[in-house]
């Protein structure tokens, strides 16, 4: 089912990479632009590959591989591996450090319907354009993916613990998270990475945009190639897999921005919400998160003048006429995009995905500041949705909304690059794999 194999990973030279704090920089969709404008001071940061700027980026981003490859600035690694990735990280309010535990590898870019990746959100079309046209011109995997495996056992965890006693790399990055990298590149331990992961299907919790780029430019190059041995390198995609029996597997509220509605008006969105939801005036909108946490069908609503909890009416349930199945209606999330956003707000669901009155934003904080400083007209706070529950959405073949989730903390780049160019990408004659 899940066909993996280990990676002859494109890493930094060791002179520059005894500094590999300032190579390393955000995924693309979530880098601010003021990071990425410090990133980019740095000729040698991975920002130049992942997220390039310029007039035609995409080409530059082409060129300046290239100069690198040439001038040794990335190296690739002899011997193919799995290149294991921990990361260590607290959360607000608690103690504990948590350490998430996963491995790099490619995997075969599997069509959906072969319902072997399994997807749990919809995506943004614009931004799946984007990193085809990048990831065209590269042949390169600046980051991978985040997928999720499910193994009770936790066989491979202890190769990982292994492998983790000799780290390649240790940094702290710009959330706060220790991140480190070994790599494993004995043949029988990789052999059973391939022979666990092999029955097994993998959900896609991170990288949406990313996966289907590499789907989209597989279904290009299939066409143009001949003979087509499917072994290619554009037909495999670079992935982080986690175990979602681990406890270290954090998934984070995503909230709700609504801004640039016409006529709006929050004395009329107040009446709507009471025909389906019971409403608490809260005095303090900073508690509103807390307020809400562990009731089904609950948010918070912050407007200018007011901040709410709003929660469902259990009957109310019943009137949604979307065509989903009962467990996919019951989700907190279809109840907001639902009952909230096309019922009280007027934008439908079939335009809530490409909607610019709709914006996402993790930090609750943030939130309020853009409401309170007439940023946005309204602010919905959601709550975390739970590995079960994305287990459930994915096996019933729905998505969730787009931005549903965010699994925390998100990979960075910088650590390894994966070339799909087929003299790079295929493994020397001397390896197994």
């Amino acid at each position: 089912m899940a066909e993996i194999k280990p990676i002859r990973a494109w890493r930094y030279n060791p002179s520059l990479a005894t500094k590999i704090e300032e190579l390393t920089a955000p995924l693309f969709d979530v880098v601010s632009d003021k990071q990425r404008q410090k990133l980019y001071e740095n000729p040698y940061n991975s920002i130049h590959l992942s997220v390039p700027k310029g007039s035609n980026p995409s080409a530059q981003a082409k060129q300046l591989l290239n100069e690198w490859k040439s001038k040794g600035v990335i190296r690739q690694d002899a011997i193919p591996g799995i290149y294991v990735y921990y990361q260590y990280f607290k959360l607000a309010g608690s103690p504990k450090e948590y350490c998430r535990k996963g491995f790099v590898c490619h995997i075969r870019a599997y069509d959906w319907k072969e319902n072997v990746i399994l997807r749990h959100e919809n995506t943004i079309p614009k931004a799946v354009n984007d990193r085809i046209e990048l990831l065209e011109q590269t042949e390169l995997h600046a980051s991978p993916t985040h997928g999720l495996y499910t193994d009770p056992s936790f066989e491979l965890e202890k190769y990982m613990d292994e492998a983790m006693q000799v780290p390649l790399y240790e940094t702290e990055d710009y959330q706060g998270v220790r991140d480190v990298l070994a790599v494993i590149q004995d043949a029988k331990v990789i052999q059973r990475f391939i022979d666990v992961l092999d029955p097994m299907k993998i959900i896609l919790a991170d990288g949406h945009h990313r996966y289907e780029s590499s789907l989209a430019l597989k279904h290009r190059l299939e066409k143009s190639t001949s003979p087509l041995s499917g072994k290619e390198g554009f037909h495999y995609h670079l992935m982080y897999l986690t175990n979602t029996e681990a406890d270290d597997l954090r998934i984070l509220p995503t909230h709700r921005i609504i801004h640039d509605l016409p006529n709006f008006s929050e004395e009329e969105v107040i009446q709507k919400l009471a025909n389906d939801f019971e409403i608490k005036f809260i005095d303090n909108a900073d508690s509103l998160n807390e307020i809400i946490m562990g009731k089904k069908w609950a948010f918070g609503i912050v407007l200018k003048n007011q901040a709410l909890k709003v929660r469902l009416k259990p009957e109310a349930i019943h009137k949604m006429t979307w065509n989903f199945p009962q467990e996919i209606k019951n989700l907190d999330l279809t109840v907001l995009h639902y009952f909230i956003i096309e019922r009280i707000l007027g934008i439908a669901g079939k335009d809530q995905r490409g909607s610019e009155n709709i914006s996402f934003e993790r930090n609750f904080s943030t939130c309020l500041n853009l409401v309170m400083h007439d940023q946005a007209q309204m602010a919905i706070i959601t709550q975390e949705v739970s590995i079960e529950e994305v287990k459930q959405v994915c096996a019933s073949g729905f998505t969730m909304p787009q931005k549903s989730t965010y699994f925390y903390p998100k990979v960075i780049s910088g650590f390894l690059f994966s070339s799909i160019k087929q003299d790079e990408f295929q493994t020397p004659a001397y390896s197994r794999f």
